[in-house]
């Protein structure tokens, strides 16, 4: 299951992880979303010991998503090292963030 990513913990949890870490930007009124949602879980499950994954919902946390101008959603941003080092809007089948995963990791 992934994490939860939110205004408070954001800094601790992602920007200063020591591992890749994929955050998934979502709001639930949103169809495409909720549809990531569960390849976001099983990414999460299938990495647990190599990356951090995790889900911010933008309506409740608007602070992180305004900072990264995530404007468009579902947005999934890749941090290392503090910093976003790759970007993904829009739905996608699991591949797509599994090459990304291993182009970062």
């Amino acid at each position: 299951m992934a994490n939860t990513f939110n205004d408070t913990n954001f800094q601790t949890e992602v920007l200063q992880s020591d591992k890749l870490t994929m955050v998934d930007f979502w709001a639930p009124w949103c169809g495409p979303c909720i549809a990531l949602g569960k390849t976001i879980d099983i990414l999460a499950t299938d990495y647990a010991d190599k990356i951090n994954v995790g889900k911010l919902n933008t309506d409740e946390n608007p602070q992180v998503s305004l900072e990264y101008g995530v404007m468009n959603l579902p947005c999934v941003l890749f941090f290392k090292n503090g910093q976003v080092v790759d970007k993904h809007i829009g739905l996608a089948a699991r591949n797509v963030f599994e090459k990304k995963i291993q182009q970062h990791m």
